[in-house]
Protein backbone atom coordinates (compact mmCIF):
# COMPACT_ATOMS: atom_id res chain seq x y z
CA UNK A 1 0.00 0.00 0.00
CA UNK A 2 1.15 3.55 -0.62
CA UNK A 3 0.05 7.12 0.01
CA UNK A 4 1.43 10.12 -1.87
CA UNK A 5 0.64 13.83 -1.53
CA UNK A 6 1.18 16.71 -3.94
CA UNK A 7 -0.16 20.19 -4.60
CA UNK A 8 -3.25 20.29 -6.81
CA UNK A 9 -3.77 24.04 -7.07
CA UNK A 10 -4.23 27.27 -5.16
CA UNK A 11 -7.54 28.64 -3.90
CA UNK A 12 -8.56 32.23 -4.71
CA UNK A 13 -7.81 32.88 -1.00
CA UNK A 14 -4.21 31.76 -1.55
CA UNK A 15 -4.52 28.43 0.29
CA UNK A 16 -3.03 25.33 -1.32
CA UNK A 17 -5.26 22.40 -2.25
CA UNK A 18 -3.56 19.01 -1.99
CA UNK A 19 -4.21 15.77 -3.84
CA UNK A 20 -3.64 12.44 -2.09
CA UNK A 21 -3.22 9.20 -4.03
CA UNK A 22 -3.89 5.81 -2.45
CA UNK A 23 -2.49 2.75 -4.23
CA UNK A 24 -2.79 -0.91 -3.23
CA UNK A 25 -0.61 -3.88 -4.15
CA UNK A 26 -2.73 -4.64 -7.23
CA UNK A 27 -2.02 -1.20 -8.69
CA UNK A 28 -5.59 -0.06 -8.05
CA UNK A 29 -5.50 3.61 -7.08
CA UNK A 30 -7.78 6.45 -6.03
CA UNK A 31 -7.23 10.22 -5.74
CA UNK A 32 -8.82 12.61 -3.26
CA UNK A 33 -8.40 16.36 -2.77
CA UNK A 34 -8.62 18.54 0.33
CA UNK A 35 -11.18 20.77 -1.39
CA UNK A 36 -14.34 19.14 -0.11
CA UNK A 37 -12.64 15.84 0.72
CA UNK A 38 -13.64 15.04 -2.85
CA UNK A 39 -13.07 11.65 -4.51
CA UNK A 40 -11.59 12.54 -7.91
CA UNK A 41 -10.34 9.32 -9.58
CA UNK A 42 -10.73 5.54 -9.26
CA UNK A 43 -8.40 3.47 -11.46
CA UNK A 44 -9.37 -0.18 -11.76
CA UNK A 45 -8.61 -2.96 -14.29
CA UNK A 46 -10.90 -4.61 -16.81
CA UNK A 47 -10.91 -8.35 -17.58
CA UNK A 48 -7.78 -7.90 -19.72
CA UNK A 49 -5.97 -5.95 -17.02
CA UNK A 50 -6.38 -2.57 -18.72
CA UNK A 51 -6.73 0.23 -16.18
CA UNK A 52 -9.28 3.01 -16.48
CA UNK A 53 -10.62 5.79 -14.29
CA UNK A 54 -14.25 4.81 -13.68
CA UNK A 55 -15.57 7.97 -12.03
CA UNK A 56 -16.42 11.32 -13.57
CA UNK A 57 -14.52 14.40 -12.51
CA UNK A 58 -12.12 17.17 -13.45
CA UNK A 59 -8.35 17.25 -13.83
CA UNK A 60 -7.89 20.77 -12.46
CA UNK A 61 -8.88 22.80 -9.42
CA UNK A 62 -11.02 25.21 -11.44
CA UNK A 63 -13.52 22.47 -12.19
CA UNK A 64 -13.88 21.52 -8.54
CA UNK A 65 -14.26 25.13 -7.39
CA UNK A 66 -17.69 25.13 -9.02
CA UNK A 67 -18.47 21.41 -9.49
CA UNK A 68 -22.18 21.92 -10.07
CA UNK A 69 -22.87 18.20 -10.64
CA UNK A 70 -21.18 17.44 -7.25
CA UNK A 71 -18.69 14.97 -8.80
CA UNK A 72 -17.22 12.79 -6.04
CA UNK A 73 -18.45 15.19 -3.36
CA UNK A 74 -19.19 14.69 0.32
CA UNK A 75 -22.78 15.91 0.75
CA UNK A 76 -24.03 17.13 4.15
CA UNK A 77 -25.41 18.05 6.61
CA UNK A 78 -28.36 16.73 4.62
CA UNK A 79 -28.09 14.84 1.36
CA UNK A 80 -30.87 15.03 -1.22
CA UNK A 81 -33.97 17.24 -1.09
CA UNK A 82 -35.90 19.02 1.64
CA UNK A 83 -39.44 19.89 0.57
CA UNK A 84 -40.29 23.58 0.80
CA UNK A 85 -36.71 24.27 1.94
CA UNK A 86 -37.70 24.15 5.61
CA UNK A 87 -37.16 21.66 8.43
CA UNK A 88 -38.78 21.52 11.86
CA UNK A 89 -36.78 20.34 14.88
CA UNK A 90 -38.25 20.39 18.40
CA UNK A 91 -41.16 22.47 17.12
CA UNK A 92 -38.94 25.17 15.64
CA UNK A 93 -38.75 25.89 11.91
CA UNK A 94 -35.37 26.34 10.25
CA UNK A 95 -35.45 27.95 6.82
CA UNK A 96 -33.01 26.67 4.20
CA UNK A 97 -32.26 28.11 0.78
CA UNK A 98 -34.58 27.07 -2.05
CA UNK A 99 -32.00 26.15 -4.70
CA UNK A 100 -33.94 23.43 -6.53
CA UNK A 101 -37.28 24.90 -7.43
CA UNK A 102 -39.14 25.34 -4.12
CA UNK A 103 -36.87 22.82 -2.40
CA UNK A 104 -33.40 22.64 -0.88
CA UNK A 105 -31.00 20.22 -2.57
CA UNK A 106 -27.81 18.88 -0.92
CA UNK A 107 -27.74 21.60 1.77
CA UNK A 108 -26.81 24.41 -0.61
CA UNK A 109 -25.76 27.18 -0.90
CA UNK A 110 -22.52 26.87 1.10
CA UNK A 111 -21.70 23.36 -0.05
CA UNK A 112 -19.19 21.31 1.89
CA UNK A 113 -17.34 20.39 -1.30
CA UNK A 114 -16.41 24.03 -1.87
CA UNK A 115 -14.58 24.24 1.47
CA UNK A 116 -11.10 23.12 2.46
CA UNK A 117 -11.02 20.15 4.82
CA UNK A 118 -8.17 19.07 7.07
CA UNK A 119 -6.68 15.71 6.13
CA UNK A 120 -4.71 13.04 7.98
CA UNK A 121 -3.17 10.08 6.15
CA UNK A 122 -2.39 6.74 7.78
CA UNK A 123 -1.70 3.10 7.03
CA UNK A 124 -4.17 0.89 8.88
CA UNK A 125 -4.88 -2.82 9.18
CA UNK A 126 -7.63 -2.38 6.58
CA UNK A 127 -5.50 -0.39 4.10
CA UNK A 128 -4.35 3.11 3.24
CA UNK A 129 -6.67 5.66 4.83
CA UNK A 130 -7.41 9.38 4.54
CA UNK A 131 -9.49 11.10 7.21
CA UNK A 132 -10.98 14.47 6.27
CA UNK A 133 -12.26 16.77 9.03
CA UNK A 134 -14.49 19.84 9.02
CA UNK A 135 -16.02 22.11 11.66
CA UNK A 136 -19.53 23.31 10.82
CA UNK A 137 -20.72 26.18 13.07
CA UNK A 138 -24.19 26.77 14.48
CA UNK A 139 -26.44 28.14 11.73
CA UNK A 140 -24.25 26.80 8.94
CA UNK A 141 -26.45 26.20 5.87
CA UNK A 142 -29.41 26.98 8.14
CA UNK A 143 -28.89 24.01 10.48
CA UNK A 144 -28.66 24.35 14.26
CA UNK A 145 -25.66 23.35 16.37
CA UNK A 146 -21.88 23.31 16.17
CA UNK A 147 -20.93 20.12 14.38
CA UNK A 148 -17.66 18.22 14.14
CA UNK A 149 -17.49 16.06 11.02
CA UNK A 150 -15.06 13.37 9.90
CA UNK A 151 -15.15 11.36 6.68
CA UNK A 152 -12.56 8.66 6.06
CA UNK A 153 -11.75 6.82 2.84
CA UNK A 154 -9.84 3.53 2.99
CA UNK A 155 -8.49 1.69 -0.06
CA UNK A 156 -8.35 -1.99 0.80
CA UNK A 157 -6.51 -4.93 -0.73
CA UNK A 158 -9.77 -6.33 -2.12
CA UNK A 159 -10.07 -3.22 -4.33
CA UNK A 160 -12.73 -1.49 -2.24
CA UNK A 161 -13.17 2.09 -1.14
CA UNK A 162 -14.62 2.06 2.37
CA UNK A 163 -16.22 5.37 3.41
CA UNK A 164 -16.88 6.00 7.08
CA UNK A 165 -18.85 9.09 8.14
CA UNK A 166 -18.89 10.45 11.69
CA UNK A 167 -20.52 13.56 13.20
CA UNK A 168 -21.27 14.94 16.64
CA UNK A 169 -23.13 18.15 17.47
CA UNK A 170 -23.99 20.25 20.53
CA UNK A 171 -27.66 20.75 19.57
CA UNK A 172 -30.48 18.76 18.02
CA UNK A 173 -29.77 18.83 14.29
CA UNK A 174 -29.87 16.83 11.06
CA UNK A 175 -27.14 14.37 10.02
CA UNK A 176 -27.60 12.63 6.69
CA UNK A 177 -24.46 12.28 4.58
CA UNK A 178 -23.60 10.66 1.26
CA UNK A 179 -20.97 10.69 -1.45
CA UNK A 180 -22.11 11.88 -4.87
CA UNK A 181 -19.69 9.86 -7.00
CA UNK A 182 -20.69 9.32 -10.64
CA UNK A 183 -19.65 5.89 -11.92
CA UNK A 184 -19.08 4.68 -15.47
CA UNK A 185 -17.47 1.24 -15.42
CA UNK A 186 -16.54 1.60 -19.11
CA UNK A 187 -14.27 4.47 -18.08
CA UNK A 188 -14.95 8.11 -17.25
CA UNK A 189 -15.06 8.88 -20.99
CA UNK A 190 -17.02 5.73 -21.85
CA UNK A 191 -20.21 7.48 -22.94
CA UNK A 192 -23.68 6.22 -22.10
CA UNK A 193 -24.20 3.85 -19.15
CA UNK A 194 -27.54 2.67 -20.48
CA UNK A 195 -26.10 -0.78 -21.33
CA UNK A 196 -24.70 -1.28 -17.84
CA UNK A 197 -26.55 -3.82 -15.75
CA UNK A 198 -27.82 -3.00 -12.26
CA UNK A 199 -29.29 -5.05 -9.43
CA UNK A 200 -30.75 -3.54 -6.25
CA UNK A 201 -31.59 -5.20 -2.93
CA UNK A 202 -34.86 -3.30 -2.74
CA UNK A 203 -38.46 -4.38 -3.12
CA UNK A 204 -39.81 -0.89 -2.35
CA UNK A 205 -39.07 2.74 -3.18
CA UNK A 206 -40.22 6.23 -2.21
CA UNK A 207 -42.27 7.66 -5.10
CA UNK A 208 -41.74 11.37 -5.75
CA UNK A 209 -43.87 14.20 -7.08
CA UNK A 210 -43.14 16.41 -10.08
CA UNK A 211 -40.51 18.40 -8.11
CA UNK A 212 -38.83 15.20 -6.82
CA UNK A 213 -40.12 15.34 -3.24
CA UNK A 214 -41.34 12.01 -1.84
CA UNK A 215 -45.10 11.79 -1.56
CA UNK A 216 -44.68 9.96 1.75
CA UNK A 217 -45.75 6.64 0.30
CA UNK A 218 -43.51 3.59 0.26
CA UNK A 219 -44.52 1.52 -2.75
CA UNK A 220 -43.58 -1.88 -4.10
CA UNK A 221 -41.39 -1.92 -7.22
CA UNK A 222 -43.13 -5.05 -8.48
CA UNK A 223 -44.73 -4.59 -11.87
CA UNK A 224 -43.04 -1.25 -12.56
CA UNK A 225 -39.88 -0.09 -14.38
CA UNK A 226 -38.49 0.70 -10.91
CA UNK A 227 -37.91 -3.00 -10.28
CA UNK A 228 -34.22 -4.02 -10.19
CA UNK A 229 -34.64 -7.08 -7.96
CA UNK A 230 -33.37 -9.01 -10.95
CA UNK A 231 -30.63 -7.40 -13.08
CA UNK A 232 -31.67 -5.01 -15.82
CA UNK A 233 -29.72 -2.62 -17.98
CA UNK A 234 -30.29 0.98 -17.00
CA UNK A 235 -31.61 1.84 -20.44
CA UNK A 236 -34.04 -1.05 -20.79
CA UNK A 237 -37.05 0.81 -19.32
CA UNK A 238 -35.78 4.33 -18.72
CA UNK A 239 -37.94 5.92 -21.41
CA UNK A 240 -41.20 4.26 -20.43
CA UNK A 241 -44.14 6.61 -19.86
CA UNK A 242 -44.36 5.71 -16.20
CA UNK A 243 -45.15 8.67 -13.92
CA UNK A 244 -42.08 8.16 -11.76
CA UNK A 245 -39.71 7.89 -14.72
CA UNK A 246 -41.27 10.97 -16.32
CA UNK A 247 -41.06 12.98 -13.07
CA UNK A 248 -37.37 12.17 -12.65
CA UNK A 249 -36.44 12.41 -16.35
CA UNK A 250 -35.07 8.92 -15.78
CA UNK A 251 -34.04 7.25 -12.55
CA UNK A 252 -33.60 9.66 -9.64
CA UNK A 253 -35.30 7.79 -6.83
CA UNK A 254 -34.61 6.48 -3.37
CA UNK A 255 -34.82 2.72 -2.98
CA UNK A 256 -35.79 1.24 0.39
CA UNK A 257 -33.21 -1.43 1.06
CA UNK A 258 -34.22 -4.89 2.27
CA UNK A 259 -32.61 -4.94 5.70
CA UNK A 260 -32.74 -7.66 8.32
CA UNK A 261 -32.13 -4.92 10.88
CA UNK A 262 -31.54 -1.18 10.63
CA UNK A 263 -27.88 -0.23 10.59
CA UNK A 264 -26.52 -3.54 9.37
CA UNK A 265 -23.82 -3.43 6.69
CA UNK A 266 -25.31 -5.30 3.74
CA UNK A 267 -25.13 -5.58 -0.03
CA UNK A 268 -27.31 -2.89 -1.57
CA UNK A 269 -26.49 -2.86 -5.29
CA UNK A 270 -24.35 -4.31 -8.05
CA UNK A 271 -23.35 -2.86 -11.41
CA UNK A 272 -21.70 -4.66 -14.35
CA UNK A 273 -20.22 -3.28 -17.58
CA UNK A 274 -20.35 -6.30 -19.86
CA UNK A 275 -17.75 -5.29 -22.46
CA UNK A 276 -14.96 -4.56 -20.01
CA UNK A 277 -16.15 -7.04 -17.41
CA UNK A 278 -15.75 -4.44 -14.66
CA UNK A 279 -18.08 -4.86 -11.72
CA UNK A 280 -18.97 -2.86 -8.64
CA UNK A 281 -20.73 -3.92 -5.46
CA UNK A 282 -22.21 -1.37 -3.06
CA UNK A 283 -22.56 -2.17 0.64
CA UNK A 284 -24.06 0.24 3.18
CA UNK A 285 -25.41 0.59 6.70
CA UNK A 286 -28.03 3.05 5.41
CA UNK A 287 -31.72 2.28 4.83
CA UNK A 288 -31.83 3.89 1.40
CA UNK A 289 -29.89 4.30 -1.83
CA UNK A 290 -30.68 7.02 -4.35
CA UNK A 291 -30.28 5.65 -7.87
CA UNK A 292 -29.48 8.52 -10.23
CA UNK A 293 -28.70 8.07 -13.91
CA UNK A 294 -27.05 11.44 -14.59
CA UNK A 295 -30.18 12.76 -16.30
CA UNK A 296 -29.08 16.39 -15.94
CA UNK A 297 -25.39 16.12 -16.83
CA UNK A 298 -25.98 17.72 -20.21
CA UNK A 299 -22.48 18.04 -21.67
CA UNK A 300 -20.23 19.00 -18.75
CA UNK A 301 -16.57 19.10 -19.73
CA UNK A 302 -14.38 17.02 -17.45
CA UNK A 303 -11.02 15.34 -17.03
CA UNK A 304 -8.67 14.81 -19.97
CA UNK A 305 -10.96 16.61 -22.41
CA UNK A 306 -13.90 14.27 -21.88
CA UNK A 307 -17.45 15.55 -22.25
CA UNK A 308 -20.12 14.06 -20.01
CA UNK A 309 -23.51 13.97 -21.74
CA UNK A 310 -26.75 13.10 -19.99
CA UNK A 311 -26.90 9.50 -18.74
CA UNK A 312 -23.15 8.94 -19.01
CA UNK A 313 -22.87 7.86 -15.37
CA UNK A 314 -24.83 6.29 -12.54
CA UNK A 315 -24.82 7.25 -8.86
CA UNK A 316 -25.58 5.00 -5.90
CA UNK A 317 -26.01 7.50 -3.06
CA UNK A 318 -26.41 5.72 0.27
CA UNK A 319 -28.44 7.91 2.64
CA UNK A 320 -31.64 8.47 4.60
CA UNK A 321 -34.77 8.84 2.52
CA UNK A 322 -35.26 12.25 0.83
CA UNK A 323 -37.21 14.83 2.86
CA UNK A 324 -36.86 12.62 5.92
CA UNK A 325 -37.05 15.59 8.35
CA UNK A 326 -40.57 16.32 7.06
CA UNK A 327 -41.81 12.72 7.01
CA UNK A 328 -42.26 11.48 10.56
CA UNK A 329 -42.79 7.88 9.43
CA UNK A 330 -39.46 7.79 7.56
CA UNK A 331 -36.34 6.71 9.51
CA UNK A 332 -35.16 9.74 11.48
CA UNK A 333 -32.13 11.83 10.51
CA UNK A 334 -32.17 13.84 13.76
CA UNK A 335 -28.91 13.75 15.71
CA UNK A 336 -29.06 14.58 19.43
CA UNK A 337 -26.26 16.07 21.54
CA UNK A 338 -24.14 13.28 23.00
CA UNK A 339 -25.08 10.89 20.18
CA UNK A 340 -22.81 9.97 17.29
CA UNK A 341 -23.85 9.81 13.66
CA UNK A 342 -22.00 7.00 11.92
CA UNK A 343 -22.44 5.53 8.48
CA UNK A 344 -20.38 3.09 6.41
CA UNK A 345 -20.63 2.64 2.64
CA UNK A 346 -18.31 0.44 0.58
CA UNK A 347 -17.76 0.45 -3.18
CA UNK A 348 -16.03 -2.81 -4.13
CA UNK A 349 -14.59 -3.16 -7.65
CA UNK A 350 -13.88 -6.38 -9.53
CA UNK A 351 -14.08 -8.13 -12.89
CA UNK A 352 -16.37 -10.70 -14.43
CA UNK A 353 -14.74 -12.89 -17.07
Amino acid sequence: MAITKRAFGVMPSGETVYKYTLTNHHGVSADFITLGGTWVTMNVPDKKGKMADVILGYDNLEGYLSNNPHFGAIIGRNANRIGGAVITIDGKDYKLEANNGPNNLHSAPDLYHRRLWDCEAAETDEGSCLTFSLKSPDGDQGYPGNASIQVSYTLTEDDSIRIHYHMICDADTIANFTNHCYFNLAGHDGGSVMDQEVWLAASKFTPADEVSIPTGEILKVEGTPMDFRTPHTLGERIDEKHTQIVNGAGYDHCYVLNKTESGELSLAATCIELNSGRTMEVYTTENGVQLYTGNWLGGFEGAHGATFPARSAVCFEAQCFPDTPNKSHFPSAVLLPGDEYQQVTIYKFGVQE
